[in-house]
């Protein structure tokens, strides 16, 4: 397995080099139960350096999920073949001032059987699900279902369903779809970084959260990557 993934964040690298002129200086995969993550570090270019620099975030993040829905149906072929499930959804987040991404992939099934030692959750995951849904609230509503998962010791996936508003779904109808997404992913990220107890909650450092919605399915990912 550990060959596999390493093969895939290979192969996932190739393909950002492809589509988007360059790739990312490292390209991680962690999977467990239903969930493919890839931890990517430096995968600014110098266009969007230069737009970063003169306040042009949005615009980054408009242009990346136009070409990131490309990357994902290269993709999506190869990990279905790959890991004998089908894709129920694609995640993607990015953080430009640290220079780091994540690319979350939902299987409809387990991809991976849990064999020797089973990797073990350290920590127990509801005060984890209380701060999120506490910090939802704030934002917009709490979710309907909330549900954690443990990936890797570096790695925690929270998923969230039913949390749009109903002025959200009046704006995805009308096809604000990408404006609503840059929008939340600014504000619901000010409140997880400023308000979040999260340190307390891991007893860890945390290097970076990320956040992304499958609208359509009214559902959300946040992941949370500790420091090493």
């Amino acid at each position: 397995m550990q060959q596999k993934l390493m093969d895939i964040s290979s192969l996932t690298s190739k393909l950002l080099r492809k589509n988007f002129g360059r790739g990312p200086e490292t390209c991680h995969a962690y999977a467990k139960g239903r969930f493919l993550v890839f931890y990517i570090r430096g995968f600014l270019s110098p266009l969007e350096s230069t737009l970063l620099e003169n306040g042009n975030s949005d615009t980054i993040e408009i242009s990346r999920n136009i070409v990131m829905k490309t990357v994902q149906n290269q993709l999506k072929g190869i990990l279905e073949l790959e890991f004998s499930q089908d894709i129920e959804s694609f995640y993607h987040d990015w953080n430009y001032p640290q220079n780091t991404g994540m690319i979350t992939v939902q299987f409809e099934g387990d991809i991976i059987e849990e064999v020797g030692r089973k990797l073990s959750d350290p920590m127990d995951l509801k005060p984890l699900i209380d701060e999120v849904e506490r910090i939802s609230i704030l934002v917009q509503k709490r979710p309907e279902k909330t549900e954690a998962y443990f990936i890797s010791p570096k790695i925690y996936l929270i998923k969230r369903d039913g949390i749009l508003v109903q002025i959200e779904k009046a704006l995805i109808e009308k096809g604000y779809e990408q404006t609503l997404i840059v929008t939340k992913d600014e504000l619901e990220k000010s409140y997880l970084h400023r308000d979040g107890r999260f340190e307390e909650i891991f007893s860890k450092p945390v290097a970076d959260i990320f956040v992304d919605w499958d609208l359509s399915k009214d559902r959300s990912i946040t992941c949370f990557v500790l420091k090493d």
